[in-house]
């Protein structure tokens, strides 16, 4: 009898139950979990306004009238940039590189999150773009701590879907390339293309692209400037994969794949590049504006961080012109000083004692850097002190360049003791608006700044106030004449505490001149027989109308120039001779905006009426016979003189009409010149840092040497370029003129414009003899 067979089916149910089980267990754990990431139980995320506004480090840019970032002031070197302002090439070098399936996924991508998951990551993360760009957002490299690490990576797919809805994809991109770090100072990728090839993303070549887009992987491994190699296969790689994905054909990937690795490194530093003293003058201006201004919520603006964008008056072109002018002329000027100081034991100083030479340079040394870290030490000074005579290694400044040495501490700073320092600011007189600002010949090694903080004595600059006083107070012209001869304010007279005698800087008296002859010959007399008839006070008044807040004593010796103001007052104060008698606050910004392009600043100009447009012009007059007859004749002329080598650039031949007025102090330790067209008025002084430290002759210390040339150096590549279109015009003549300033025509034969001889002719018309004319 044959067996039934079992055919009872085994019970899979308690299998089934316990799958779904640990299955809905484990997967409303999972989702547990990601409720949890994203309510903040395992560390804060970021809300709706923060994702809205992400925090960022952005560096504050510094952009020209024309248009160009002169420089910025950073934590992280990040400009922002606009998607539209991304070439084609580098988004779709990034996407085939980084994140093929970008458009098509919502922040997450979930073939690639599953083939990492089942290979453990040994083929590489998953993340995405989006991913990339809320761990840079958000919390920076994730941690090396597995659960840790985990969480993190939970916390990116979600801000990363967040993100996803906030931004479209287009932002997505253009903020993950403004945020990645570059290295080597580039953080986002504006900075990166200026860094690594001086130019604008929008300019960069398929291969520069994809070499930046192959560093985000690892900036510090595909580093440019350590590893080319790497880099160029990376970069090999990043067109491989643009091949890939049909963003190249075969011949061009080829093509830029044998290109060699060509960089153009130009790091941003703030004591380099252009325009170094103004951005540090800037500086200063924006930590007060800071105090000042407050965000909407009523928080402090950071210059650091904020992103903002200062636009500023300087012209990017005249401020690379003045400062090649500085530069062609001091290098030259200073081999002139070098051979002086060769002969003097004490160089660079001249007529000094050595006790006195010990007090500058033990001053000297108590501002280096050196005695403030070791005073920092807890050092006595004498311990500081000795160490400024052990030799050490050290780079130098020269004009040659940088210059590897082995000196003493004190050695160098006497060294540094030797260089001419300029400081020259230009203004557009009818504006207030700055456009050249150079402090100084190097900032790297000197600091400090002689347009906004270095007042030092203005010499003869000084003199056309003293007339235009005597023009308000006496009813004077440039025609009226005045005797050249001795003269003397007597003890009592103005506040004068003994007899004082001025004397011409020739020796000389040329008896019966017209102001403005007296004015072009810089005759000292004439100017002390002004002020002894208006007073000092009316001068001084007119100069604190004018802006100068300077310490100017009620002496009739400022009637000289013995008056200690800066070059910003100066040019300043000249320019309201060019703008009819109204006074403009020189203006260095037009406005600020915010990192979002919102206007948060503009400052509003400060004028006031200081002389009647008759009078403003009747001084313009006068400074036109400078530069017609006198001191700034060379400006001029086809002749020269002795030391012709170090007056760079002389003859300059301008025809145009040009007012100005040289400036030399006692012992030539100060040479100025001011010289105004109708739309630009530019002052230049010229001195060592330490007044001690001067040429020993005229011939090369006074103003028409040390400062005239940088002028008229700047203004030939200022005419040489249409586009800045500065004014060759007469200067403007007021309507129902009142002041006679066409004086009778004199023929001058000029031999040396250091001593420029003249020789009467017969006027076009009979000049007043009598003294002062009135």
């Amino acid at each position: 009898m044959a067996q039934k067979l079992n055919t009872k089916k085994p019970d899979y149910s308690q299998y089934v139950k316990k799958f779904w089980k640990y299955f809905f267990l484990i997967f409303g754990g999972v989702l547990l979990f990601f409720l949890f990431a994203s309510w903040g139980l395992f560390g804060s995320m970021p809300s709706f306004s923060e994702l809205e506004n992400p925090e960022s480090n952005l560096a504050t840019e510094i952009i020209s009238s024309d248009g160009v970032t002169i420089g910025k002031f950073f934590n992280e070197n990040r400009t922002p940039i606009k998607y539209d302002d991304l070439p084609k090439h580098l988004v779709k070098a990034l996407v085939a590189t980084e994140d093929e399936r970008f458009y098509e996924h919502s922040g997450i991508d979930g073939r690639r999150t599953m083939s990492a998951a089942l290979k453990l990551g040994t083929d590489g993360g998953a993340s995405t773009l989006t991913q990339q760009l809320a761990k840079l957002l958000f919390h920076g490299e994730r941690s090396k701590i597995k659960l840790v690490g985990l969480v993190q990576k939970v916390k990116e797919w979600i801000i990363a879907i967040r993100l996803e809805r906030q931004y479209t994809k287009d932002e997505i991109i253009a903020m993950y390339l403004n945020k990645a770090d570059f290295i080597n100072t580039a953080v986002g990728i504006r900075s990166a293309s200026k860094v690594y090839f001086a130019k604008e993303p929008k300019d960069l070549t398929v291969d520069e692209a994809a070499m930046l887009v192959g560093m985000l992987k690892n900036p510090s491994l595909f580093n440019p400037l350590k590893r080319e190699e790497k880099v160029k296969d990376r970069r090999n790689v990043v067109l491989k994969q643009m091949e890939k994905n049909g963003f190249l054909t075969t011949s061009e990937k080829e093509k830029y794949q044998e290109k060699p690795i060509k960089l153009t490194f130009t790091p941003e530093k703030y004591n380099e590049g252009t325009a170094t003293y103004f951005r540090e003058y800037l500086r200063d201006y924006m930590k007060k504006w800071a105090l000042e201004n407050k965000k909407e919520d009523g928080s402090d603006y950071n210059i650091y961080s904020d992103g903002l964008k200062i636009y500023t008056t300087i012209d990017s072109k005249m401020q690379l012109y003045a400062e090649e002018a500085v530069k062609d002329h001091l290098k030259n000027l200073q081999q002139e000083f070098f051979l002086e100081a060769a002969q003097n034991k004490l160089a660079p100083f001249i007529r000094v004692t050595q006790p006195e030479i010990d007090k500058i340079m033990e001053r000297s040394m108590k501002t280096t850097e050196r005695w403030r870290i070791m005073s920092d030490q807890g050092k006595d000074e004498d311990e500081i002190k000795k160490s400024f005579y052990i030799k050490t290694k050290m780079t130098v400044f020269t004009w040659n360049g940088d210059k590897d040495t082995t000196m003493t501490p004190y050695d160098s700073i006497r060294y540094y003791k030797h260089f001419l320092q300029p400081g020259m600011m230009s203004m557009e007189p009818q504006t207030g608006k700055v456009k050249v600002w150079v402090g100084g010949i190097d900032y790297r090694y000197f600091q400090y700044d002689h347009v906004g903080l270095g007042a030092r004595q203005v010499g003869s600059t000084f003199k056309p106030f003293v007339y235009a006083t005597a023009i308000e107070q006496l009813g004077m012209s440039p025609c009226d004449t005045i005797i050249d001869g001795p003269f003397m304010i007597h003890k009592g007279r103005h506040n004068v505490t003994e007899d004082w005698e001025p004397r011409n800087s020739d020796g000389k008296y040329r008896g019966m001149v017209t102001l403005k002859k007296a004015l072009a010959n810089s005759i000292n007399t004439v100017s002390a027989k002004l002020i002894d008839k208006t007073g000092p006070d009316p001068v001084i008044s007119l100069m604190r109308k004018l802006g100068v807040d300077s310490d100017i004593p009620s002496q009739p010796s400022i009637a000289l120039g013995a008056v200690d103001i800066t070059v910003k007052d100066m040019v300043a104060a000249y320019s309201t001779f060019a703008n009819q008698g109204i006074y403009l606050k020189p203006q260095v910004i037009t406005r600020i905006e915010d990192k979002n392009g919102n206007v948060i600043y503009e400052p509003k100009m400060e004028s006031r009426d200081v002389l009647s447009k008759d009078i403003a012009y009747a001084v313009i007059k006068l400074l036109e016979g400078v530069t017609e007859s006198g001191s700034g004749s060379r400006l001029r002329t086809q002749g020269g003189g002795a030391g012709d080598k170090r007056w760079t650039g002389y003859p300059y031949m301008f025809e145009n009409p040009i007012a100005g007025k040289t400036g030399t102090t006692q012992n030539q330790s100060d040479g100025w010149f001011v010289g105004m067209v109708p739309n630009l008025v530019t002052g230049v002084w010229v001195g060592n840092e330490d007044r001690s430290a001067h040429f020993r002759t005229i011939t090369n210390g006074q103003g028409a040497t040390m400062a005239l040339p940088i002028w008229g150096l700047f203004m030939k590549k200022c005419y040489a370029d249409p586009d800045l279109h500065v004014s060759k015009e007469k200067f403007d003549r007021p309507e129902n003129l009142s002041i006679k300033v066409d004086c009778a025509t004199e023929r001058r034969v000029i031999r040396d414009t250091s001593a420029i001889d003249s020789t009467a002719v017969k006027p076009e018309e009979e000049q007043n003899t009598d003294e002062f004319g009135i």
